[in-house]
């Protein structure tokens, strides 16, 4: 038996050896390549686009579907609301006409209440979570890089907010606010309710992202590029926009993905208890509470919005995770 000899090769007959795909590309490139290859963050941020996109169209999915969230239908319309104000039709009068049925009682159509219940919770959880965010990356890098008595004060009041019964607090402080802005024979303005949740939600949810970053900062103050600043004659607010804040990017968009998501949870059960937002103003959190009076004879107004806010939840929850494995996979499990 012959063994054959190896195929001679020439210097122009070189192996050539591919380069791996993270060469030459910058750390934005690599998240975003990551984050492709994640299957599951990819669906959940297919899902989020949905839900942002429903709440951002929702006049004109009301105009294309001829109806809105304030009509009566239920009570202008014979035949479709019984005696007892519950649905004719069965499913929760679920038809043709009314794709998600009919609210009881009132008969308001539940579908363009479920889209501008998206809409409602989306915007006061949006803008609490720019305030919070601010806040928090304002307060954490200045308790960090300060050091001393700045740091131990902040960081006590840190532990105070954390601490405290916000829920409660909120409950109780609505009918206050109400109380000295709006006289006991008016009406509680909308915007009043709005600007009341978006404050008292900022006031009790920047600390968690301040105590993470304070954290962060009083790790990179320590580093040599921080060192080398000061020596250079670099001033503090240099320091803290051109080399603290680059390398803090990461746990502020992913705590911030993770954020949203709580609020708008948050929002929904402040309605729910009685204190979010108020008449006629759709809100998924007021659905639920409805839900939860007329379940025993009409079970399908109270499974639309549970459904609806448990896979917006998850999806950003979800979402949240990918965007934190895409940004440092070290953190992946």
């Amino acid at each position: 038996m012959t063994i054959p000899a190896p195929a001679a090769t020439t210097a122009d007959e070189a192996p050539v050896v591919k380069a791996p795909e993270t060469v030459g590309r910058s750390p934005g490139q690599l998240m975003w390549l990551r984050f492709r290859r994640d299957r599951t963050g990819v669906a959940s941020a297919i899902v989020v686009i949905f839900f942002i996109l429903v709440a951002i169209l929702a006049p004109v999915i009301s105009w294309l579907y001829g109806k809105d969230p304030y009509t009566l239908y239920g009570q202008d319309t014979p035949g479709l609301l019984n005696d007892f104000g519950y649905p004719i039709a069965p499913n929760g009068g679920i038809s043709s006409e009314f794709w998600f049925g009919i609210e009881p009682n009132l008969g308001r159509d539940v579908f363009t209440q479920l889209v501008y219940g998206i809409r409602t919770s989306l915007l006061i959880a949006l803008i609490t979570t720019i305030l919070t965010t601010l806040i928090g990356i304002v307060i954490g890098i200045v308790a960090g890089y300060s050091g001393g008595k700045t740091d131990y004060v902040i960081g006590r009041v840190i532990d105070t907010v954390l601490s405290f019964p916000s829920v409660l607090f909120i409950i109780a402080f609505m009918p206050v606010v109400e109380n000295l802005f709006v006289s006991p024979d008016q009406e509680t303005p909308v915007w009043l309710r709005a600007v009341t949740l978006v404050l008292v939600l900022t006031l009790f949810g920047w600390a968690g992202l301040a105590r993470l970053l304070r954290g962060q900062v009083l790790t990179l103050r320590e580093r040599e590029f921080i060192e080398a600043a000061r020596v250079t004659g670099a001033s503090p607010a240099r320091i803290v926009f051109k080399e603290l804040l680059p390398n803090l990017w990461t746990p502020i968009l992913i705590q911030a993905t993770l954020l949203l998501p709580a609020l708008v949870t948050s929002e929904a059960a402040l309605s729910f208890l009685g204190v979010g937002m108020i008449e006629p103003i759709p809100d998924w959190g007021r659905m639920f509470r409805r839900g939860t009076e007329v379940y025993q004879n009409d079970i399908t107004y109270l499974i639309f919005p549970g459904v609806a806010l448990v896979i917006f939840v998850i999806a950003f929850n979800l979402l949240g995770d990918s965007v934190r494995d895409a940004f440092d996979p070290k953190l992946k499990r």
